[in-house]
């Protein structure tokens, strides 16, 4: 037996040794299914299978980068050069490059992101002249894309009579105008986005048998790690590649399904077995990454949901700490919290910042956690923030970059034909997009031919526009010898952008200038890279399409030792020995946006498992009594899944009391109850008794009552008896300062205050949350 097996247990070689035939492999959180994928490939290549002939399917490239390194380990580098190894967009992207000229697409075709979509939607709405209020480009953006996740194309979309009518109800009986002017104007410029790398795959495989029978053969061996993602669209094209040989291995966790809003299908993995015949099924059951605590904690969760696959998540690591909940009186203390913790657990352990990881439902939750590590001068990283490469500087260099792969390429061209500006106005680019249309050429076209196109152009105009087209042409010339790195600097120079920011010489201008400077020395990695796999050129073509299709969480991070922030969609695949999930509230956790149906709350419910899954050691789970939404502050109330936590699991930080509606009004007001009237109570006959008449300090409180809200006007916020002249404080919004002056009584008593930053501030008592130092 290969020395590697001994690595795996019991549970991991059985499926790694299932050599022919389908088979499903349920994997718990952190059970190790990438170390069985990356075996599972090894095994076969040492059993004679050909590298050639191995497809596998990974969540992230560079999920499928860290295998294919392993697997060069077992087998040789050689070898794994050959294997098609990565996620479903950048694999089908290939092969789109070697067969999609039998849909009539080159194969330099270009990769529109969400960005080049919206902005070609948005331009098809304004030239449609409809009302972008109700058209509107980003919601228009999401049904196409779900129509093409769904294999919904033009002609499907009119012969469907709910989605027309749907359309017509929501006042946007022209949806189908729209799809089919954007799926012609992509076919125009050559270029696709996200979805049609899945869509015309099936296209492709659809219309052309000999291309399905020539990849059917090829790939003899198919395997798919996070099956339970994959959408309607991904499924059928792992059933077709497949059918011939059903050599098919799936590996999943249906309590790790979080992404229906993009399609996913989680009948998908519930239905494998009635897809094949004689399936074998395999259990990763074993967890290695948490302590007992979290793994059954998170056991004790997933329960709750009535739809999922029969399995039993242990382990035999230590029990560890209980998992920590906590209450905050509002966000910004919930941040400090945060902040605090990660800098007691930080000195006390010496640990690094990125053994931490902080989690939330939705981005706008970061800026209050931003806040509180800046004010601990604690480093962190917002992971689905602004991306490096959608910065509008960065946008510019690769839109050039893209023009000389395709120069019909109409999103770039717009985006940098006057930019920098070389005098070429909207009104010009009306009358280009307007003949383009009209003679269904690509704008760069009609510029080539405005000797034999009258459009009322100027010939200073023309000029400048013949300039901007020769410029590119000896870009192309330039790309036939030149790699990535020579022809980007050279394009960097020679189109003016690195001058113009030069020129602007404000901090802004500069740190555009650092930036694409880095972009520079990312396309040199690239091309070092590049040299180590077969068949790569290193050249500027296959550094755009590595950059169309990376995700967040494929790039390193290098350098960077610091706390990450992101959603808890974005973490999945990851860990961290400690996790902070915060905002566990109702209504933002699970989202008031996922709790329609049974189905939406079990997802939401897997959403949590995969948070705290994440953890190795420590979890902590934090709510406030009060968080801003939507610019007002709302009273919160404690997620349901805090609840359905087993309490042996669980330590409260804070007492829970229940703040739905802390009670306002002054309990004195009432007077004491008489217990010996409430045991005998008779109907009365007559006129009530007299009652006396209220003692003055029982009215001197009842003036005190607002009318408005009938609550009395108190202190909300307790004087810390400590605060003095002279002690160092700390303020949640000001940081570190000195209290200078204390004056006022009761509810007017103000401190004077000198921040560090040199700010003075006056601030009320009774409402400012001061930490004596």
């Amino acid at each position: 037996m290969e020395k590697y097996l001994n690595e795996l247990n019991e549970a991991q070689r059985a499926p790694v040794l299932h050599k022919d035939g389908p088979l499903m492999v349920i994997a718990g959180a952190g059970s190790g299914k990438t170390r069985v994928l990356t075996y599972r490939i090894a095994y076969l290549m040492n059993q004679g299978v050909d590298a050639f002939n191995i497809l596998s399917l990974t969540f992230t490239n560079k999920a499928a980068r860290e295998m294919k390194s392993r697997i060069s380990q077992i087998v040789g580098t050689s070898e794994s050069k050959n294997l098609m190894m990565g996620t479903f967009h950048s694999v089908f992207a290939k092969l789109l490059r070697f067969d999609g000229d039998k849909l009539g697409f080159p194969s330099n075709f270009t990769i529109y992101d969400t960005q080049d979509s919206q902005r070609l939607i948005s331009a098809i709405i304004k030239e449609m002249g409809l009302d972008k209020d109700i058209y509107k480009y980003k919601q228009v953006q999401n049904r196409i894309s779900s129509y093409k996740n769904s294999l919904i194309t033009v002609k499907a979309y009119y012969n469907n009579p709910d989605l027309l009518e749907a359309d017509a109800m929501a006042k946007r009986p022209r949806m189908g105008e729209i799809y089919q002017n954007y799926v012609d104007r992509c076919f125009k410029a050559g270029a696709m986005d996200f979805d049609d790398l899945l869509l015309r795959t099936n296209e492709l495989l659809t219309r052309f048998p000999e291309v399905l029978a020539k990849y059917q053969d090829r790939f003899r061996y198919i395997l798919v790690d996070e099956y339970q993602d994959t959408n309607h669209s991904q499924y059928l094209i792992i059933k077709a590649l497949s059918d011939r040989f059903q050599n098919i291995c799936v590996v999943g966790d249906d309590a790790q399904s979080i992404y229906s809003f993009r399609g996913a299908n989680i009948s998908n993995i519930l239905n494998f077995q009635k897809d094949y015949d004689n399936v074998g099924m395999y259990r990763l059951e074993q967890n290695y990454r948490s302590t007992k605590n979290i793994v059954n904690a998170a056991n004790s969760i997933i329960a709750n949901n009535k739809n999922q696959l029969e399995k039993v998540v242990w382990t035999s690591n230590d029990d560890g700490p209980l998992i920590k909940v906590h209450q905050s009186p509002t966000d910004a203390e919930e941040g400090r919290f945060v902040a605090g913790s990660i800098f007691e657990h930080k000195m006390q352990e010496q640990l690094p910042n990125g053994n931490f990881a902080v989690l939330y439902r939705t981005n706008s939750q970061s800026r209050a956690i931003e806040d509180a590590l800046r004010k601990r001068d604690i480093p962190y990283r917002i992971y689905g923030g602004l991306s490096f490469y959608q910065r509008k500087e960065i946008k510019d260099v690769l839109s050039y970059l893209r023009l000389v792969i395709n120069p019909k390429d109409e999103e770039a061209i717009k985006r940098v034909i006057n930019f920098p500006a070389r005098g070429i106005g909207q009104s010009t680019m009306d009358k280009l997009t307007v003949a383009a249309n009209h003679y269904n050429r690509s704008i760069f076209e009609v510029i080539e031919n405005l000797d034999r196109i009258d459009l009322k152009i100027n010939a200073g105009t023309k000029r400048k526009l013949s300039d901007f087209v020769n410029m590119v042409k000896s870009f192309q010339i330039m790309n036939e010898s030149a790699d990535a790195f020579e022809l980007s600097e050279h394009v960097a120079k020679k189109t003016g952008l690195l001058l113009e920011f030069k020129k602007d010489g404000t901090p802004e201008g500069i740190g555009k200038m650092e930036n694409i400077e880095e972009l520079l020395n990312g396309i040199k990695d690239f091309v070092e890279g590049q040299k180590e796999i077969a068949d790569a050129k290193g050249d500027i073509g296959e550094f755009l399409e590595d950059v169309a299709l990376a995700t967040d969480l494929d790039k390193d991070t290098g350098d960077d030792d610091r706390v990450a922030l992101m959603t808890i969609h974005l973490a999945k695949g990851l860990e961290f020995p400690y996790v902070y999930i915060v905002g566990m509230e109702e209504d933002l956790f699970p989202s008031a946006m996922s709790m329609s149906t049974r189905s939406e709350l079990e997802e939401e419910r897997r959403l949590f498992y995969v948070a705290l899954t994440r953890a190795e050691k420590q979890a902590y789970l934090t709510f406030t009594q009060n968080r801003y939404r939507w610019g007002k502050l709302i009273d919160a109330e404690p997620s349901r899944f805090i609840e359905e936590i087993d309490e042996k699991y669980v330590e409260n930080l804070t007492p829970i009391k229940s703040h739905r509606y802390t009670p306002l009004i002054d309990v004195d007001i009432f007077g004491d109850v008489d217990k010996s009237r409430l045991r005998q109570v008779k109907p009365v006959k007559g006129n009530p008794p007299s009652v006396n008449s209220p003692k003055e300090s029982q009215l001197r409180k009842l003036r005190k009552l607002k009318p408005e809200l009938g609550v009395p006007v108190g202190n909300t916020n307790t004087i810390n008896p400590d605060l003095a002249e002279g002690v160092m404080v700390n303020h949640t919004r000001f940081g570190r300062g000195q209290v200078i002056k204390i004056e006022g009584v009761g509810d007017d008593k103000k401190a004077e205050i000198k921040f560090d930053k040199g700010d003075v501030k006056k601030l009320l008592l009774r409402f400012a949350k001061l930490e004596v130092l």
